[in-house]
């Protein structure tokens, strides 16, 4: 295509057409200037392909499929190369039914257990999500398939989604919630970038210029589309001129009328319109399919959902070495999700699959001896007495109890928040009455699920697997893991608290129709619960293997020629078996003047292990690493000072740490005044020698009150020595110093650290 003639060739009216979509997943194609359509396709996890004689609005309603894990269990697996591979996977799949934009990933932060939508996003940290959903992208357009990252930006509640402002501050909004968006798009350059429902602040994100092109654009330097999400656009006048170049699905003849007024009036200027219908132009340019050659299978593409899905089951328990299974153990499995199970969420994500694997399957063409009861209906809540009965009746005859619990389709979903996090109270009932029954049988629960769980019983099972939505082939997977095939590494995404009412956003969330106030501004997820020192059920990272790992040899060093702090540990498998393990690196800033969760995440590598192998891991931290983000300067600032390195198995499995004082970053700007207090001056060596050369002479006793050092010191010198340091510089002429004096020590120490 050759953009500039055929943009010399539009009219307005053709312009205008072209700023909105056609039908539901089209945009709009002219045959003088030649420009075809592309197609756009739901697809997170799994091609959601609908024709257009489909019914738009039933999402359940399309082309047949490969249903791949959700993003909860790509995130579990810790492995960039995974999702790179379902990218990669996707990509193939839209080539071959000529969809040239899959609309994913959504790479929203989980910030409460309740987000409807948690299923379909992957983590509660920035990093992981960041790394993460730049592997997809990259695998997606690596088939010269669109990729679109959605939903940007804040959208982490369902409930009035579409009216709802999220009122954040700006360095929560950045440190966060922007931070995987700008990962992506400066990394993986997206093809498009799905602006969300809500309210940003007060103003709806698909007309907030200041996020869609000034922070988007202009500073981040994005040159794809921006688009509207279905049916968020209702003034597409104030959306274009904001930087939505594609709103979708389109409003057909009213928004082109609506459009195309503006610009004859000059409410939206040429300019305007033909930077948006470039943008389109271009996505149009790039994404057109040519070699229709097939790229891929309906086994491959299993195949892949199958190793998603071994890798981000997570075992979460396992008392004395309860799994994995013995072959000569008789297994009952109770449940209906064994038989028939719930491996995808609801809405927009939600896939025709092609061919759908139980755990009940897969265990009948095993060696094991398995038996079968449902124990519970899948669609009540209500107990079934003759069905919880027969199993325990039959309780007696089994070494070994698999429990398949879980949320149920209706509980997850887009378009609404969950109210609890309980799992349905008829399965808890089934659940302690086996318990209760303190029969020798081993009871193992194995959980299908979106999203965080109440797991208040666990003290009375020997095991939990946690096996989220595992997509077609999730059956397998949990029996691989369950009988030893595959020894199972995945780690939390997500923090599992003891209850609800533990959650930071608890009191608020969701509780007021027209604002969501993040209150809690950085302290989500495990920056909450491990600053608080908060006992939870499972933390950020975890999850056992059946092998041990043993972490030595933890070394920091500088290289301040590239900037750069380079980590490395050697980690050894010391079990009985093969398997792999995810170091987590971890920073703790004890430096900046701005609160500081205890550690974040900013670092992690899956590597695998044979018996007795041991390797070196290597971590790689810039100065961004280091960083938070300056709301005054709206700039990320990385301090010089003390930091804590800490190497570990989870955010409560710290192995190894190191303290470094980083002199590489930049020096902490201070402006004295004379609200500083005598602690800021004594913790800048360079400040206080100043200040003792210029009140020593006349204060000695305070000088020789606040130079104590406090480790020798005695009760009362140590009371007198907190007092004085939290006196200010202006409470020194109470003690007599003069005015002026003061005055000149303020603007000598000013002047000595802008030097």
């Amino acid at each position: 295509m050759q953009i500039d003639e055929i943009m010399n060739t539009l009219t307005n009216q053709q312009k205008v057409k072209l700023v909105s979509g056609v039908d539901n997943w089209y945009t709009a194609k002219f045959s003088d200037p030649q420009v075809p359509e592309i197609m756009m396709a739901d697809g997170p996890a799994g091609l959601r392909k609908q024709s257009r004689d489909t019914d738009y609005q039933s999402v359940n309603q399309s082309q047949s499929a490969t249903s791949f894990p959700s993003a909860a269990m790509v995130a579990a697996t810790f492995n960039r190369e995974l999702a790179h591979q379902l990218g990669v996977a996707l990509g193939k799949a839209a080539h071959d039914n000529d969809v040239n934009m899959v609309l994913g990933p959504g790479v929203n932060i989980k910030r409460s257990p309740l987000g409807g939508r948690n299923f379909e996003y992957y983590s509660e940290d920035p990093l992981l999500v960041g790394q993460l959903g730049c592997a997809y992208v990259k695998g997606v357009q690596s088939q010269g398939i669109g990729a679109t990252v959605k939903h940007f930006v804040a959208n982490n509640r369902e409930n009035q989604r579409m009216t709802n402002s999220s009122d954040i501050d700006s360095r929560t909004l950045h440190e966060i919630y922007l931070k995987p968006f700008e990962h992506i798009i400066k990394h993986a350059h997206p093809a498009g970038v799905m602006a969300s429902y809500n309210k940003l602040n007060g103003t709806q994100v698909v007309e907030n210029k200041a996020l869609l092109s000034t922070l988007l654009r202009d500073e981040w330097g994005y040159a794809g589309v921006v688009m509207s999400d279905w049916y968020a656009v209702g003034d597409p006048v104030k959306s274009l001129k904001a930087g939505i170049d594609l709103e979708m699905p389109g409003n057909s003849a009213s928004s082109h009328q609506k459009v195309l007024q503006a610009v004859e009036s000059g409410d939206i200027t040429q300019s305007e319109l033909d930077q948006a219908v470039r943008h389109v132009l271009r996505m149009v340019e790039q994404l057109t399919i040519t070699n229709h050659a097939p790229r891929t299978s309906e086994r491959e593409n299993h195949q892949t959902a199958l190793d998603i899905a071994r890798e981000g089951v997570v075992l979460l328990k396992n008392d004395k070495n309860t799994l994995p299974l013995k072959s000569a153990d008789s297994v009952l499995v109770v449940g209906p999700f064994a038989k028939e199970p719930r491996y995808q969420g609801g809405g927009s994500s939600h896939v025709t699959s092609t061919h759908v694997t139980s755990m009940l399957e897969v265990f009948q063409m095993s060696d094991f001896a398995v038996d079968y009861l449902p124990g519970f209906s899948e669609n009540t809540v209500e107990v079934d007495r003759t069905k919880e009965q027969a199993v325990l009746d039959g309780l007696p005859h089994y070494d070994h109890v698999i429990l398949a619990l879980g949320y149920r389709d209706e509980d997850e979903s887009e378009g609404f928040d969950k109210t609890d996090i309980d799992l349905p109270d008829n399965q808890v009932h089934l659940l302690q009455a086996i318990a209760n029954q303190q029969l020798e049988s081993k009871l193992t629960i194995v959980l299908s699920n979106g999203s965080v769980v109440d797991v208040s019983w666990a003290d009375q099972v020997s095991a939990i697997v946690e096996g989220y939505l595992g997509g077609e082939a999730g059956g397998q997977a949990l029996v691989d893991v369950l009988t030893g095939v595959v020894n199972p590494s995945g780690k939390l995404a997500e923090t599992f608290p003891k209850r609800l009412a533990d959650t930071p956003m608890y009191e608020t969330f969701d509780r007021d129709l027209n604002h969501e106030v993040y209150h809690e501004g950085i302290f989500v997820g495990y920056r909450y619960y491990d600053t608080r020192k908060m006992a939870v059920a499972y933390p950020f990272g975890h999850g056992l293997s059946y092998t041990q790992f043993s972490y030595r040899n933890l070394v920091v060093e500088e290289d301040v020629t590239k900037k750069r702090l380079v980590v490395k540990v050697d980690v050894k498998n010391i079990g009985s078996r093969a398997g792999k393990e995810v170091i987590q690196l971890y920073i703790g800033n004890r430096t900046s003047d701005v609160p500081m969760p205890t550690h974040e995440l900013r670092g992690f590598e899956k590597i695998a292990l044979a018996i007795g192998e041991e390797r070196t891991v290597t971590f790689v931290l810039s100065s961004h690493d280091f960083s938070w983000f300056n709301p005054d300067k709206n700039v990320w600032q990385a301090d010089n000072g003390l930091y804590e390195i800490e190497v570990g198995a989870s955010a409560r499995d710290i192995r190894l740490t190191q303290s470094i004082e980083m002199n590489m970053l930049t020096p902490k700007h201070i402006h004295f005044s004379r609200e500083t207090s005598i602690a800021d001056i004594i913790a800048l060596p360079k400040a206080f020698q100043l200040f003792k050369d210029y009140f020593g002479r006349i204060m000695g006793g305070f000088t020789q009150t606040i130079s104590a050092d406090e480790k020798t010191a005695n009760a009362e010198q140590k009371t007198m020595l907190k007092m004085a340091t939290n006196f200010p510089l202006k409470g020194l002429v109470a003690l007599g110093v003069p005015d002026d004096l003061v005055d000149q020590f303020i603007q000598a120490a000013n002047t000595a650290f802008e030097a």
